[in-house]
């Protein structure tokens, strides 16, 4: 039984490396502030989510999993709504998304001319 939980501890401690690293590298990049709050938000609730239920594995049933578990409720709690405020601050400051081809024409125009 504990082979299992150690096996099943570091699996979920794994992905949740591999998830901040992706998250990251993201940071390093992408283009502008929009989809690096993307990549943030990887690394905050996938990467934090693994390490901590794979820590939570390890510590068994003790006061430190009951810690753990509120830092995780926390976090999924707070994380995203800063990561959305941030991207609000963003569009409040008018800081401009870098996009490959401008989109916000496409399919408003009731004329029906395909403009």
């Amino acid at each position: 039984m504990a082979l299992a939980i150690d096996v099943a501890s570091g699996l979920l401690i794994a992905a949740g490396s591999f998830f901040i690293l992706v998250g990251a590298l993201a940071l390093f990049r992408l283009p502008d502030v929009y989809t690096r709050a993307h990549g943030t938000s990887i690394i905050d609730t996938a990467g934090a989510g693994f390490l901590i239920l794979g820590l939570m594995l390890q510590a068994g049933f003790t006061l430190v999993t009951l810690k753990l578990l509120f830092l995780l409720a926390i976090s999924f709690f707070t994380l995203p709504v800063i990561g959305h405020a941030l991207a609000r601050a963003a569009l409040h400051e008018k800081i401009a998304p870098k996009l490959a081809e401008d989109r916000r024409g496409r399919g408003r125009n009731s004329a029906g001319d395909g403009a």
